[in-house]
C-alpha cells in the first residue's frame, strides 16, 4: 500500500498521485510564466486520438491585464477563493481534427483534453504548485468572452497556486480543506463486462 496526505492507496503507486488533490486555502504567491508554460509543457506530452492534441489552454496570471476577464467567469463561490491564486486558467477542447479523410468531428477531444489536464496537475504537484479544477463558471458567457473558435469547448477552469493554511479560509471552506478519498476499486472495475442487472 502507499500513503499520502490522509490518503492510503489499496495497491503500491507513486505517492504523488495522492499527493495530488485540490484545496481552496493559497498564499496568493505569484507564478512566473516559466513554471505556468512548465505545467502546460507536461500537459502538451498527452496521448491523444490521431495525434490530434485537441487541447487549449486559455490563462491569465492574477495582477495581469487578462485576470479579470478570467475571474469574472467564475461563480461567486470559487471567485472566493480563488482570489488568492497565482494563475488561472480555461481548459478547453477542439471537436474537430484533421485526418486523412480531411475534417471529421473527433470522438475523443474532451477524453484527450482530460489527459492533458492530469499530465498538467501532476507537473503543478511535482513543482510545489497545487491545480484546483473546477466547472462553476459562466457556460454561456464563456465562450464569448474567450473568444473561442467554432467546435471549441470549455472543459473546465483550473486556479493554480501555493498552499496555505486552511485558517484563512472560512468556516464552511475550511470543513471541506481536506483530501478526499475514493471509491474502491471493485465499484468501477469489471472483469469482462458490467455485472447482470437485477430483474
Amino acid at each position: 500500500m502507499t500513503s499520502g496526505p490522509s490518503r492510503t492507496a489499496d495497491y503500491p503507486i507513486d505517492p504523488l498521485f495522492l499527493e495530488r488533490w485540490s484545496p481552496r486555502a493559497f498564499t496568493g504567491e505569484p507564478i512566473s510564466e516559466a513554471d505556468l508554460f512548465t505545467m502546460i509543457e507536461a500537459a502538451r506530452w498527452a496521448p491523444s486520438s490521431y495525434n490530434s492534441q485537441p487541447w487549449r489552454f486559455i490563462w491569465a496570471r492574477r495582477d495581469t491585464p487578462h485576470w479579470d476577464a478570467l475571474f469574472g467567469l467564475l461563480v461567486p463561490g470559487n471567485q472566493k477563493w480563488v482570489k488568492d491564486t497565482a494563475a488561472l486558467l480555461f481548459l478547453v477542447s477542439n471537436g474537430m481534427m484533421n485526418t486523412k479523410d480531411g475534417l471529421q468531428p473527433s470522438w475523443s477531444a474532451s477524453f484527450d483534453t482530460g489527459t492533458a489536464s492530469a499530465l498538467f496537475q501532476l507537473q503543478a504537484i511535482r513543482m510545489g504548485w497545487h491545480a484546483h479544477g473546477m466547472t462553476g463558471f459562466d457556460k454561456e458567457r464563456a465562450p464569448g468572452v474567450l473568444n473561442l473558435p467554432p467546435h471549441h469547448r470549455v472543459e473546465a477552469a483550473f486556479a493554480v497556486g501555493r498552499r496555505a493554511d486552511p485558517a484563512t479560509l472560512t468556516e464552511e471552506q475550511r470543513a471541506r480543506e481536506t483530501p478526499n478519498g475514493r471509491r474502491p476499486i471493485t465499484d468501477f472495475s469489471h472483469e469482462g463486462g458490467f455485472p447482470p442487472r437485477e430483474a
